[in-house]
């Protein structure tokens, strides 16, 4: 008996993108006639889920703004073999689509993310681009070097990467969260270059290169907390050591010398701060111990879902 073809769900979250989601719709209906076409509109305030539904989109909504929440809610709501997500900017090349689906599939691989390709010089502004680099950098050094062009929102999922995803962002620092979570559960991931173009006249970017970019580098530090929590901790032992014996060696050097200890204060300083790292670090090893609890549960979770391989 022949299996039945998997099922494909293009997921779209949109925020006042009127003026490019038909386009957007459109250009995926060719490259991608089997698949759903969800648009999930995230408060906007003109007519793009008018304009989705026109072209035959299934529209729902997220009140809770923010990309992080959208993202959350498809992944949620939505049961597929394999999620297609693309911004609704039209940025993104639709043809890249059937190429992305067929190396996630043949592989098979629970990530594909597509790294742009700049094929207009307005397409990605400068400061964007430093970010881009800058974070994505800090990701690959601590969590590993399997992962590029982070912030890319055209990517493909397989279904045990989606339905074992906690996501806990609310902001474009969704990105991150995602590609942390392919690295920490060390799944198969793959790339693939495609075009990347500027947003089509009137349309404006959502992103903040200052403040989401501030928020994205949060992120990275408090993932850091939680998934690295030995090498956090461990970090801030070393540097209140550091401080300790920095403050207290002249006193001790002094004592050697003398027998005489005239600076108490600075003795009972370099003793605190040093008590401080002692318990920074009893706190990375105890951290460290149920980080892998919790990695060993995702992991479980991931593993329930079988993955949809063609050959």
């Amino acid at each position: 008996m022949r299996e039945p073809k998997p099922k494909i769900a293009l997921l779209i979250p949109c925020y006042n993108e009127e003026i490019a989601i038909r386009s957007v719709i459109e250009a995926f209906k060719k490259s991608l006639p089997d698949a759903a076409i969800y648009v999930y509109d995230n408060n906007s305030t003109d007519r793009t889920v008018e304009f989705a539904r026109a072209v035959g989109a299934i529209v729902r909504s997220e009140t809770q703004q923010g990309k992080g929440h959208v993202v959350r809610r498809m992944f949620r709501d939505i049961d597929a073999d394999w999620y297609v997500m693309v911004d609704g900017d039209d940025t993104y090349d639709a043809a890249m689509a059937p190429e992305m689906l067929r190396l996630a599939m043949s592989e098979p691989c629970d990530l594909v993310n597509c790294i742009r390709r700049e094929t207009e010089q307005a397409a990605y502004r400068a400061g964007h681009r430093l970010g881009n680099q800058l974070l994505t950098g800090s990701v690959r050094m601590i969590f590993g070097d399997r992962v590029h062009d982070m912030l890319s929102g055209y990517k493909v999922f397989s279904r045990r990467f989606a339905k074992s995803f906690p996501a806990l962002s609310g902001g474009f620092d969704i990105e991150t969260e995602l590609a942390i979570h392919a690295l920490e559960l060390a799944m198969p991931v793959a790339h693939v270059e495609g075009d990347y173009k500027g947003r089509p006249p009137g349309s404006s970017s959502k992103l903040s290169t200052y403040r989401d970019g501030w928020r994205i580098l949060m992120l990275i530090l408090k993932m850091i907390r939680h998934e690295r929590p030995m090498f956090f901790f461990g970090a801030l032992a070393v540097s209140l050591a550091l401080i300790s014996v920095g403050l207290g060696l002249p006193v001790i050097v002094h004592y050697m010398q003398t027998g005489l200890v005239p600076r108490f204060p600075t003795a009972f300083l370099a003793l605190g701060i040093m008590v401080l790292a002692a318990l920074a670090l009893t706190t990375g090893i105890i951290l460290d111990t149920v980080t892998r609890g919790r990695r060993e549960l995702r992991m479980l979770v991931y593993l329930q879902h079988p993955i949809r391989a063609v050959e």
